[in-house]
């Protein structure tokens, strides 16, 4: 961060800097090619100075909890599929709990919500299989199974191998599906047959009612099919593959009542949406 978004002069900052490092007896920061980037002891500090903060946002929060009506924002980060099935109950059912307050939807691939969820700009976010953190408290909220969807008849039952020869259109990567389907193939020696990449799962499934290939996606994107004629399912074996629909919150964030609440809605809808596709988790 510099000087200009701390609304100090560059000396000044530098004056702090120094006297950060001489009080703590450690090199805080190093110059690069590319600019000034943290040392170790400097991002272990960093870790601490986030401690501070966040104890000092939770006793803010403490304070406002006491009110009869709280106020204030959340933000929740949703993918685009499950925003699209959950964003209207969640925001209605909040909004009659809490009059006072707003909610934000931030819509993005799990990946970006992530990155969102790490650097402090959502509250919560719901993730597909994402990679752990230390820094974020997971939540498997559902299991579901991937399937195949073609327009032109499929056995009820195939083999991973033979989802493999199919001509496919997919997600690019990094989409989570994307990347969870490749790590069951490229440890057997399996090629996927992409023969193209399209981000939005409604095109997907738009290309697949044309014919134009079949398609990988969890159970649950039949529902996103608009077609009159449906398509042909065929359930994935040897093995099974599910992927995961997980509830993230920053561990250095504190609780607040707006926070749980809405975490435990999002259980409820995620619940209601997908859970009779996949396995319920705790």
């Amino acid at each position: 961060m510099g000087a200009a978004a701390l609304h100090m002069s560059q000396p000044a900052l530098s004056q702090q800097v120094a006297l950060l490092e001489q009080e703590t007896g450690q090199r805080l920061f190093v110059r690069t090619g590319r600019g000034v980037e943290a040392t170790e002891a400097g991002l272990a500090l960093l870790v601490h100075a986030r401690g501070i903060f966040a104890l000092a946002d939770q006793a803010r929060a403490d304070m406002r909890e006491r009110q009869l009506t709280p106020s204030g924002r959340i933000t929740i980060g949703l993918p685009p599929r499950v925003a699209h099935a959950m964003t209207a109950d969640l925001v209605q059912r909040f909004r009659a709990e809490f009059p006072d307050a707003a909610i934000s939807v931030a819509e993005g691939l799990s990946m970006r919500l992530r990155e969102w969820l790490i650097a402090g700009r959502l509250d919560i976010a719901v993730l597909f299989d994402p990679p752990a953190s230390p820094l974020l408290q997971m939540e498997t909220l559902v299991r579901e199974p991937l399937v195949v969807m073609a327009s032109t008849p499929l056995r009820p039952r195939m083999r991973l191998a033979e989802v493999a020869g199919l001509p496919l259109v997919l997600p690019s990567r990094p989409n989570a599906l994307r990347q969870l389907l490749e790590k069951e193939t490229q440890p057997k020696g399996l090629a996927l047959k992409v023969v193209a990449e399209v981000e939005s799962i409604q095109t997907v499934l738009s290309l697949v009612a044309r014919g134009v290939a079949a398609t990988v996606l969890p159970a649950s994107s039949l529902r996103e099919w608009t077609d009159d004629t449906p398509p042909f399912i065929a359930a994935i074996h040897a093995p099974v593959i599910r992927n995961r629909l997980v509830l993230a919150v920053p561990k250095a964030r504190p609780a607040t009542r707006l926070s749980r609440w809405v975490l435990q809605l999002t259980r409820e809808l995620a619940e209601r949406h997908y859970g009779q596709d996949g396995q319920a988790q705790g």
